[in-house]
């Protein structure tokens, strides 16, 4: 187990952290109308994984808004999904309030899947940290981060310089 910070504090990281060049694990999540979004839906895409603990907060929220606008900007080759524990209703609620309507925001509150398949669970707190994970076409990792302390946006920069290089 890894350690990140969250507001401060220490937090374990459960399950297995991901990297660079190996195979992106398989999962499932929950789409905000509770039909089950399965990672092989975004197969022989560039995939950002924006990884948040929940939406409902100021660093989750402008996370999520900047993608949501930034994807129009990329090719028709790269998805964006958000993950979070939040629960689909909620998620659905925040994506109408706030137009969100470019980038798949689900949830991985049942199986827990994504967050022990790429180590962003945070133990006892069982919210997923901040970070992203970018997938090639073919289904490698080509960039990984945890942010350090959760509550830290994570770098947009880094991880577009590497999604425009794969496109």
């Amino acid at each position: 187990m890894a350690n990140v910070k969250f507001n401060g504090n220490p937090v374990n990281l459960m399950g297995t952290q991901v990297k660079v060049g190996e195979k992106a694990p398989s999962f499932e999540l929950v789409k905000n109308d509770m039909s089950p979004f399965k990672d092989d839906e975004v197969k022989g895409k560039v995939v950002i994984y924006s990884v948040v603990p929940s939406i409902d907060t100021e660093v989750c929220s402008l996370q999520t808004k900047f993608f949501n606008k930034k994807v129009t900007e990329l090719s028709d080759d790269v998805i964006v999904v958000t993950v979070s524990e939040d629960l689909p209703f909620a998620q659905g609620r925040f994506c109408a309030a706030e137009g969100i309507d470019r980038v798949i925001v689900a949830s991985d509150y049942q199986k827990r899947e994504f967050g022990m398949n790429y180590g962003f669970l945070m133990e006892g707190l069982m919210l997923l940290a901040r970070g992203i994970v970018v997938v090639d076409k073919d289904g490698i990792i080509q960039h990984v981060e945890y942010v350090p302390e959760v509550t830290n946006e994570v770098d947009f920069d880094a991880a577009l310089s590497v999604v425009k290089g794969l496109v």
